[in-house]
């Protein structure tokens, strides 16, 4: 069991986290016709927009209910309702989030009276689903927010076996999905593929895939997302053969589905390596009630070879890793499974599967915490967003860039990190990193004798001989 070493600090230095509203508002953005809106101030919300668009390369559907200083003492009870009332009426989305910042927080909202007044208020826009979602930003991260908002969709758009009269199984080859925000929009599309392989229909939760996969369409503007998954379909998870929970942050989510539905939910911490993999081709197969094809089980020896190919240089690594806690639970069992030692884990807060990882301790911190651990236990290779960058610089050493925000390379967001495949080219990117670095070479060795002998050949002088 891991020890979980608290901040120490009274700020964040290089932070590592993005903040809750990001993670609500991605979650939001895998929905067809969606619309995230931050409770905030606009700064707020032009921030998050920043980091979505540098790391996506698209467009991003953001609204604010615009907080000013008069609203943030008084209460800014009306800047929540009437900011649906604006959305629904103008943007006509099939979904709302309604995502706390620290600022209205702070200031004692309760976004949820105000969801109800504006149902009774505008009943007219009942067609519109809107949830509304504490995701304050001074704790948690995009892990938590992305969570938070996945559980409050189920639980307020996800009808009841008893009373919808939704039966497990009607829909023989439908299996849901629900997604961890670790999983890339690449890694959808893979698990989407795998999934069709065994003859299933998957219905993922949320789809970024499809609605920040880059795909251009005629209209010029759209003031909602394109593509993802339609709200409509949350109806018929109750009549799907089983849920997939992907990610350990959605257990909760996985089990009130569960408990609505009666639908029989399977869990994965994550889908790097072989032992992953091979637990969910299994279930897949136990699911579908069909062979494995032996396409996967070709993928399944390619990366047992490069597993063979890439030993050499990953075993004994000395890795720093800093993620959010499921990516950093899934990056830590791929590096320790090639015989790779993690000597620094950081993670952006914390969460419950920290204390199972295979790690000695683990450092809930910042960008700074990595830097240094990293240094004092000589790392050589580190693992992290585009913001650790920097420090892998100061410490001259490798960077294999995972995780959110990606600005620094083009198609970093699409990047497929999971699957028999994708956890393939995840060693192959490792190996390539530190193929021609120094833990490799033997040192030289300088014999004490040779020293000597060179010593008394030098002392020499004509007259010795």
């Amino acid at each position: 069991m891991a020890e979980i070493l608290k901040r120490n600090k009274a700020l964040s230095v290089n932070p590592l986290k993005a903040s809750q509203p990001m993670g609500g508002a991605l979650a939001c953005l895998g929905f067809d016709r969606a619309m995230p809106m931050l409770h905030g101030s606009q700064g707020c919300t032009a921030f998050a927009k920043v980091f979505f668009v540098r790391h996506f390369r698209e467009p991003i559907p953001l609204q604010t209910t615009a907080m000013d200083q008069a609203s943030s003492i008084m209460g800014a009870d009306e800047n929540v309702i009437e900011g649906i009332k604006a959305i629904a009426e103008k943007s006509n989305p099939a979904l709302i989030a309604v995502l706390t910042t620290g600022l209205a927080e702070t200031q004692g909202c309760d976004v949820h009276r105000n969801l109800r007044e504006f149902r009774d208020k505008y009943p007219e826009y009942a067609h519109v689903a809107v949830v509304a979602v504490n995701t304050p930003d001074f704790s948690g991260c995009v892990e938590t927010g992305f969570a938070a908002t996945l559980y409050e969709i189920v639980k307020t758009l996800v009808p009841d076996a008893t009373s919808a009269g939704t039966k497990p199984g009607t829909r023989q080859r439908q299996v849901n999905v629900l997604v961890s925000p670790m999983l890339t929009p690449g890694d959808l599309e893979a698990l989407r593929d795998l999934i069709e392989h065994f003859n299933l229909r998957p219905v993922l939760i949320p789809d970024l895939s499809d609605s920040l996969d880059g795909s251009l369409t005629e209209d010029e503007f759209s003031p909602v997302t394109i593509g993802g998954t339609a709200v409509s379909e949350l109806a018929t998870l109750g009549e799907a053969k089983a849920t997939l929970v992907i990610g350990a942050s959605l257990h909760k989510t996985g089990e009130l589905l569960q408990e609505k539905t009666g639908v029989p939910s399977f869990y994965f911490d994550h889908l790097y390596g072989l032992q992953a993999n091979d637990a969910l081709v299994a279930t897949l197969a136990d699911i579908s009630e069909l062979p494995v094809p032996s396409r996967i089980e070709r993928q399944r020896s390619q990366l047992q070879d490069a597993m063979l190919d890439t030993h050499f240089m990953l075993g004994q690594l000395r890795v720093a890793i800093a993620a959010d806690p499921d990516q950093l639970n899934a990056f830590v069992h791929l590096v320790k499974g090639m015989g790779a030692e993690v000597v620094v884990a950081i993670s952006a807060s914390n969460a419950p599967i920290l204390t199972h990882m295979p790690v000695d301790s683990i450092k809930i911190g910042d960008l700074e915490d990595l830097e240094l651990l990293a240094k004092q236990h000589k790392a050589q290779l580190l693992i992290g967003n585009s913001h650790a960058c920097a420090s892998a610089e100061r410490l001259g050493i490798p960077i294999l860039r995972a995780g959110f925000p990606l600005f620094d390379i083009i198609g970093g967001y699409q990047k497929t990190w999971i699957g028999y495949r994708g956890s393939r080219q995840a060693l192959f990117d490792l190996a390539n990193l530190v193929i021609n670095f120094a833990h490799e070479e033997i040192e030289v060795y300088h014999s004490p004798y040779a020293q000597k002998l060179a010593s008394e050949r030098h002392a020499c002088t004509p007259s010795c001989h």
